[in-house]
């Protein structure tokens, strides 16, 4: 039975899903990103292909859950998440298989997917300094080490160390720095919080924009949806903020950064067309789609900047195997506690 693309809630697919999961012209997709941030090109795949896609979105840690308790029934074929730490976790939980493709091997960089193929990277996004132009020179700016000077003291926002972005960023640093090294950081940091950690990324945003701190450290993707908004308070936000990539001198690690990324489960019994979808968004057309629309940069090389975020250049990223970040999880929590990062 061929059939378009249908969007289900979490909690109303599971009978619907379950009499079309191995249909051979289908392939069901777990998603945690949000519905317009990836059914359009789902739409697009069924249109160009004749493969229907039933899309289940829900949040991370629900999604993973689910699949883990579905075990071999479930009849899920791909996961999407976000965070290489979230991705790490499904491949740990084992509800994640290894695939063989060519075609992903050959586009996706080698520290941008699973070592044993697990998964792979969809679209990527830069963890870095914002700063208020008003206020900060940013020759005062260089790395993340630098964050925690006493000079900052009193001026940084920053989400709360429940967060996996940031959770993501201390275990980068447990690998390239150390884990004493990184210890005294985040106690330095900690000292220079310009208020208790709270609210999402775009929250941080505008609390320098409003004076309430002088830098920030956020994903760049949340910048460029101010850039682009509707709202001209949003653009205004945007106006009144400096980016700055940390890490860029020569033989330094480059910014830190952070993928949504996919694997086929371990139950997939559609696992050819599971394999086709994760090529197809890995397209030069998808990987612009994702560009424009949600101001991520792009996995494949060759592929364009977000617009919103053009102006701001190239810059160096950091090269550390994703994988490291899920594998140096645990510790950077526990290190994050140590210091009292609420």
């Amino acid at each position: 039975m061929k059939k378009t693309v249908c969007s289900l809630s979490i909690l109303a697919a599971t009978s619907v899903i379950a009499t079309q999961a191995f249909a051979s012209n289908e392939v069901n997709l777990y998603s945690a990103r949000q519905e317009s941030l990836i059914l359009p090109l789902l739409e697009n795949f069924t249109e160009d292909t004749g493969i229907a896609v039933n899309l289940i979105t829900g949040s991370d840690d629900q999604l993973l859950r689910r699949l883990q308790v579905e075990g071999d029934a479930s009849p899920a074929d791909l996961f999407i998440t976000v965070d290489a730490g979230r991705l790490h976790r499904a491949k740990e939980a084992g509800v994640l298989q290894p695939v063989e493709s060519d075609v992903l091997n050959e586009k996706v960089p080698s520290n941008l997917k699973n070592s044993d193929n697990y998964w792979y990277s969809l679209s990527q996004r830069a963890r870095v300094i914002f700063y208020a132009k008003d206020r900060v020179d940013p020759a005062e700016l260089s790395r993340y080490e630098n964050l925690a000077d006493s000079k900052w003291k009193g001026r940084l926002c920053i989400r709360s160390s429940g967060n996996i972005y940031n959770q993501s960023l201390v275990a980068s640093m447990i690998e390239v720095d150390g884990a004493a090294n990184t210890q005294e950081w985040i106690n330095g940091l900690v000292k220079n919080f310009a208020r208790p950690p709270v609210g999402g990324d775009t929250d941080q945003l505008k609390a320098v924009a409003a004076g309430e701190c002088d830098i920030a450290v956020a994903n760049t993707y949340y910048f460029g949806r101010l850039v682009n908004s509707k709202k001209a308070e949003d653009r205004a936000i945007a106006e009144k903020l400096g980016l700055f990539w940390p890490n860029q001198g020569k033989g330094d690690r480059g910014a830190h950064v952070n993928v949504s990324g996919i694997g086929v489960t371990a139950s997939s019994e559609n696992k050819e067309n599971a394999v086709k979808l994760i090529e197809y968004l890995l397209s030069d057309k998808s990987q612009t789609w994702y560009a424009e629309v949600n101001n991520e940069y792009p996995v494949v090389r060759g592929n364009p900047f977000p617009t919103s975020l053009v102006k701001y250049g190239e810059f160096k990223s950091d090269q550390l195997n994703l994988t490291k970040l899920g594998e140096n999880n645990r510790q950077a929590v526990e290190m994050m506690d140590i210091a009292g990062w609420k």
